[in-house]
């Protein structure tokens, strides 16, 4: 699944390829993927416009065309490809942009998890996707008195508490592992037993982790890569995360996978000892 560095790379990737290219039509292939509008009047809002820039939110990625915007999650698998308009379409290929100077831009999904919304670029955040998402990292606004309100009262596990994008946003399953891990806490540790010195290193972590992958290109791991000729290097220094059965890079102790709410975790039993 494309995490925030991986969006961040597609993001950075696609503003080399497609900035400023006029929209000559579109073709929509998975209509369930427009939330917003009919499929006519995404098409009639679009066509016309220029792309003027590609923001990104968390994991959503958001293309700036004047006073509209064009935001998009890829959830499981959403990938984008650059195309010439004469090459045949693919089977997963569900929304294909054509410009004028004959180049395409082609989302690519396979299991059609994808989302696409057409909002008001003065209401983007105030507005369903993004309106109720948490803040990232480097925001001013996460801070450890910020999290604190948001865990207060709440018993779940820490790992839990990090998935949860409208605490903090753009920490997938990889990453979450991988800050845990850095922080010394075990996965399964209750919010209530965090520390005023845990939710600093919580932060800091997740900067400093997000910032190594966002340099490295993002994780190339199972079905995720870059559909745009840039593969991910971060997986090459991940220190628990797929590394079942291996030995920890700072104690030796052999890595272990468990389950937390569902989720695949990966952890160093000594180097993450659950309060």
């Amino acid at each position: 699944m494309p995490e925030l560095p991986e969006v961040e790379t597609v993001r950075r990737t696609l503003e080399t390829l497609v900035l400023h290219k006029e929209i000559r039509d579109i073709d929509v292939f998975y209509e369930k993927m427009i939330r917003t509008d009919s499929v006519d009047d995404f098409k009639e809002k679009l066509i016309g416009r220029k792309i003027d820039r590609i923001d990104r939110e968390g994991k959503h990625l958001i293309f700036v065309l004047g006073d509209l915007t064009l935001i998009s999650h890829l959830r499981m698998e959403g990938k984008y490809f650059i195309k010439q308009a004469d090459i045949n379409r693919e089977k997963h290929e569900h929304v294909i942009i054509y410009f004028t100077d004959g180049q395409t831009l082609r989302y690519h999904d396979t299991r059609k998890f994808g989302t696409m919304d057409l909002i008001k670029l003065d209401e983007i955040y105030t507005t369903h996707p993004l309106n109720k998402l948490g803040h990232e990292p480097w925001s001013e606004l996460m801070t450890p008195a910020y999290l604190k309100r948001k865990l207060a009262n709440r018993t779940i596990a820490v790992k839990s508490f990090l998935l949860d994008q409208s605490v903090l946003v753009g920490l997938g399953n990889i990453y979450v592992d991988e800050v845990l891990f850095n922080c010394k806490l075990h996965p399964e540790t209750s919010c209530k037993d965090l520390k005023p010195k845990d939710l600093k290193n919580i932060i800091t972590y997740s900067k400093s982790v997000l910032e190594k992958a966002v340099k490295l290109g993002g994780t190339t791991i199972r079905s995720y890569t870059s559909s745009l000729g840039v593969t991910g290097r971060f997986q090459n220094e991940l220190m628990v995360h797929m590394r079942k059965d291996e030995p920890c890079k700072v104690c030796n102790t052999t890595i272990t996978k468990i389950k937390v709410n569902g989720r695949g975790t990966y952890l160093c039993t000594k180097c993450q000892k659950k309060k």
